[in-house]
């Protein structure tokens, strides 16, 4: 399996060192203008020097993460998604063209949402947290119907697919987060296992399948275990974290302080035949940090991966 990291840009800094000093060789990174300052990497030497500064510090680029690019339009099926379809096909070329071959994204317009950042966890670290409740209180920002969504997202695949296919990258689907079936007044499709098996159910091409973040599914209510055996074969990439509670109202913990057995998990996977890319997800904040980056904090990370490579040596699942 190849362990990974998630990098908010392609520009150095401490951290980059830290992910070398824990032995981290694979990454992913969420490469958006805003983040970056530079155009989106549907323009192809942004995205070949991108990868190049990674190859520089020593870091494999093996995928991407999250919006690239603005897809409000087409996650909304908005005037003007044609234009941005082609776009998202040119990085997708992109992709392919510089081996970059994984791509995790969501069909989230109101993106991974929290209603919470500071909930205190063992220890007196924070970590995020949602209330559904909470969330009801906030002003609507649309007004879409599942059915719209549905509709819009066969429209998205329809429209890339066939590109990513060609190019050899694998769309990975996150489900939504939180699962709940509307958020500010716009509805999310993808908060059960129905959903996700409606959304396999729409092509059976090779490109497309899914990352399975194991907390999402824990909200879920799944039985997780299950769907690992279920969707073996459509396994692109993992999230490994951990949440006590239900979609109406959770909050995450550190990876060795929540319901799931991990070790089972990482055993399961390896049972299965999944020698993707895996990573550890949403950290608490540690003593120490400052909580800007909510579920992205450095020292929580370093317990996480720690964690996940003691867990891998025990059970003797090889890295690469």
């Amino acid at each position: 399996m190849q362990l990974s990291h998630l990098f908010f840009s392609d520009i150095p800094d401490v951290r980059w060192e830290l992910c070398a000093q824990m032995g981290i060789r694979h990454a992913f990174a969420k490469l958006a203008p805003e983040l970056t300052g530079r155009p989106d990497i549907s323009d192809l030497e942004t995205f070949r020097c991108a990868r190049q500064r990674f190859a520089d510090a020593g870091f494999d680029l093996v995928g991407l993460e999250g919006d690239q690019m603005d897809m409000h339009r087409i996650k909304l099926g908005l005037p003007g998604r044609e234009a941005d379809a082609e776009r998202y096909r040119r990085m997708l070329r992109n992709m392919g063209e510089l081996g970059v071959k994984t791509l995790c994204y969501n069909f989230m317009p109101t993106g991974w949402f929290r209603t919470a950042t500071d909930i205190r966890e063992r220890g007196g670290a924070r970590v995020t947290g949602f209330s559904a409740a909470a969330a009801r209180r906030l002003p609507d920002v649309g007004d879409v119907t599942a059915s719209q969504m549905w509709d819009n997202y066969a429209w998205f695949l329809e429209a890339v697919l066939p590109t990513a296919e060609e190019a050899g990258v694998r769309l990975a689907l996150h489900p939504d987060d939180p699962p709940v079936p509307v958020l500010q007044g716009i509805a999310r499709i993808f908060i059960d296992p129905d959903g996700i098996r409606r959304a396999l159910a729409l092509s059976d091409s090779p490109s497309h399948g899914l990352t399975f973040c194991q907390g999402t599914y824990t909200t879920m209510g799944a039985d997780v275990p299950a769907l690992v055996r279920e969707w073996k074969d459509r396994l692109f990439f993992v999230h490994l974290r951990d949440v006590r509670g239900t979609a109406e109202d959770f909050h995450e913990t550190f990876h060795d302080d929540g319901p799931t057995d991990m070790a089972a998990m990482l055993r399961l996977y390896r049972e299965v035949g999944f020698d993707g890319p895996l990573r550890s997800d949403h950290v608490p904040t540690m003593a120490g940090e400052d909580n800007a980056s909510p579920s992205y904090g450095m020292a929580g990370t370093l317990f996480g991966v720690g964690y996940i490579k003691g867990l891998m040596d025990a059970l003797e699942i090889p890295r690469r």
